[in-house]
């Protein structure tokens, strides 16, 4: 018995055409975007930093031996080009150092870097290699140091470490105060004060100077308001009536000094003039020679002539003792 023949239509072949299809699709690609192409036209993103790296991985590290006989004949002749192999020699550890102080700047780490080269060519000027001393760890207090003013110099408007101890204490309060929060203390301003061997009104201050922001005096008072800060502030200034009735005064005073001078004769006037009217008044001794007398007996005369020169403007101009009166120091 035959078997019965399928219901199903036999398949036909797909066409040609058809076949082609997966290859097409393989080929369709998505098309760039506008953004992408004007990306792909630009030059790949400059980074300065990393270029300098880049740069100065060039210059070959120093061994002990090397580093010590180019400082010693830079030490002895002074030749720029042994300074350069010992500068450029060492541009990585300003590199190392600069991390270091990365936390306390905010701003382009090249700043740092730059400053820290400063402290390394002027470790180079200052060495001595004959004191037994490496020259990398003699230029990494230099070059620290340099840094270290910089970040102080640079951290408001206003300069908040101008003395040698307080650039120290900018430095290592950040530092301390991580230290005893580690330990399990509160970092209080007692016990940083403890630590460091500083008074506790120190810390409070240089606190209070890191946390606090600039502001400026065109700075408005408030989101609303047309006010700034800087017309709430007392103008020191003179007014203009203050300033006529000083030049009144000094103008008066010039005429009664001249009619005071004309009185004066010998060594009165020589004293007056030379002493207590001149820019660069002669010292005692000097106008002890020229007039032939004893220093003593010029600083009586000066003492006269003051007691003199205020009874008369007292009597002629009282305004004037309102006015600072500058006289010579005595020597």
């Amino acid at each position: 018995m035959n078997p019965p023949k399928s219901s199903s239509s036999p398949v036909e072949p797909v066409p040609a055409e058809l076949e082609k299809v997966d290859e097409i699709k393989d080929l369709l690609l998505p098309l760039p975007s506008a953004e992408e192409e004007v990306e792909a036209k630009l030059p790949a993103k400059f980074d300065p930093l990393q270029r300098y790296l880049q740069e100065i991985s060039k210059y070959p590290l120093l061994s002990r031996e090397e580093e010590e006989a180019i400082a010693k004949a830079y030490y002895e002749t002074k030749d720029p080009k042994l300074a350069y192999k010992l500068v450029v020699s060492n541009l990585r550890l300003v590199v190392k150092i600069a991390l270091e102080f990365q936390k306390f700047w905010s701003y382009n780490f090249l700043d740092l870097i730059q400053e820290g080269n400063l402290g390394l060519i002027q470790a180079v000027k200052k060495f001595d290699p004959y004191k037994g001393v490496k020259f990398s760890y003699y230029a990494s207090f230099w070059i620290k140091a340099y840094i270290l003013k910089y970040i102080m110099d640079n951290w408001k408007l206003v300069k908040m470490g101008t003395t040698q101890a307080q650039r120290k204490l900018f430095y290592r309060l950040r530092k301390e105060k991580e230290r005893l929060a580690a330990l399990g203390f509160e970092p209080t301003a007692k016990a940083i004060a403890e630590s460091l061997g500083v008074k506790e009104k120190e810390v409070e201050e240089m606190e209070m100077r890191m946390s606090q922001m600039d502001v400026s005096l065109d700075a408005p008072i408030a989101s609303d308001s047309e006010d700034t800060l800087g017309n709430f502030l007392k103008d020191t200034r003179p007014t203009p009536e203050e300033q006529y009735a000083r030049e009144e005064v000094l103008t008066k005073f010039k005429k009664l000094l001249k009619e005071f001078s004309n009185q004066l004769t010998g060594k009165d006037y020589v004293v007056f003039h030379e002493r207590l009217l001149a820019e660069e008044p002669k010292t005692l001794n000097e106008l002890s020679q020229k007039l032939g007398i004893s220093k003593e007996r010029i600083r009586q005369i000066e003492e006269k002539l003051i007691k003199k020169l205020r009874k008369f403007l007292q009597e002629k101009l009282p305004d004037a003792m309102y006015f600072h009166l500058a006289l010579p120091s005595k020597d």
